[in-house]
């Protein structure tokens, strides 16, 4: 007991981890749950069950096979529509609403980089998309970059030279992008909950804005390369094609790569990651001052006559889950 105490001390397991639906083991991300259940050394009786009643998109256990069969359908989201992204051309639908009756808005934005320097290495955004939660383009452009373009990348980009001759200067883009984001909100009033400033959603998110030159908030963004649930058991990131194929069931990326589609899949991967039902903590992250006493050296006394299953009760995550957010 003492050991788990310790344990529990460093781990900080929590509702908000994903967990076997067989032997209800806590798992640092659906990564090493899926290696629990389908990987090279799974446990045996979990693969056993998770191969006639699990669903190999979200790793749910469902109550019988033909509930597999129905729920898999609706689990596996279809990527048809995105083939007539490419030919939307150039969108602009960045309004700004002050009102509260919507909630918290939630936008998805991607990039697509043109090569600058002397060797063409140094990433330059040239185009840019933005959805919304209902994956509507509501913003798409190609961007004039500060300095002069390389490599254009075309085999990826499909960005040829007349295509950002004209386009919009990066400046009068940075700051479309940051208002729309802001909703009226000074930067310096911004707050993750209450607030009329829009949650923000992408993949590699910070890269993305140190290309566009723009500063939010980090409790406003939701990165799909960051959030621990999604990442490796290594907790290196995984990428969005293979998050998309993974928990999404579809493939991107093949070819010339449009911003738009990977949007759309990084949108699709914080809704599903949102309406994982858990129960609601009033304190839910370990750094909370509320909870920095649950395992207290101090404690250690009274924590080693509780039982485990009591110790995982007043245990906190040590990340944000997206679920919150619902």
């Amino acid at each position: 007991m003492e050991h788990l105490v310790e344990h529990m001390r460093t781990s900080y397991h929590s509702v908000h981890e994903p967990m076997c639906g067989v032997c209800k083991k806590h798992c640092r991300s659906y990564e090493s749950l899926r290696e629990h259940l389908i990987g090279p050394l799974p446990k045996q009786e979990c693969k056993s069950i998770f191969s006639i009643r699990g669903c190999r998109f979200c790793l749910t256990i469902l109550d019988s096979p033909n509930a597999r069969r129905v729920h898999q359908e609706r689990c596996q989201l279809s990527g048809g529509l995105l083939a007539s992204f490419a030919n939307l051309g150039l969108r602009d639908s960045l309004t700004i609403d002050n009102g509260y009756a919507r909630g918290r808005q939630v936008v998805a934005l991607a990039c697509k980089m043109v090569g600058g320097g002397s060797d063409g290495s140094l990433d330059l955004c040239a185009r840019v998309c933005l959805v919304d939660e209902n994956e509507n383009v509501i913003f798409h452009t190609y961007v004039k970059p500060p300095i002069p373009v390389t490599n254009y990348r075309y085999e990826t980009t499909g960005i040829r030279p007349e295509y950002l001759r004209d386009a919009t200067p990066l400046r009068q883009v940075q700051k479309k992008i940051q208002d729309f984001l802001c909703n009226g909100e000074p930067m310096w009033k911004i707050r993750p909950r209450g607030g009329k400033a829009r949650i923000l959603v992408g993949h590699n998110l910070d890269h993305d804005l140190d290309r566009l030159q723009l500063e939010y908030p980090a409790g406003m963004m939701r990165d799909t390369a960051k959030y621990p649930p999604l990442m490796k058991t290594s907790k290196l990131s995984n990428s969005l094609k293979y998050l998309t194929q993974a928990y999404l069931g579809y493939d991107i990326q093949s070819g010339m790569q449009d911003p738009c589609e990977d949007c759309v899949a990084a949108m699709r991967l914080y809704t599903r990651m949102r309406s994982q039902n858990h129960t609601m903590e009033d304190y839910p992250l370990a750094s909370d001052p509320q909870n920095r006493n649950n395992f207290a050296s101090w404690r250690q006394s009274e924590l080693e006559r509780m039982s485990p299953e009591e110790m995982f009760a007043i245990s906190k995550s040590d990340y944000y889950c997206w679920c919150l957010d619902s």
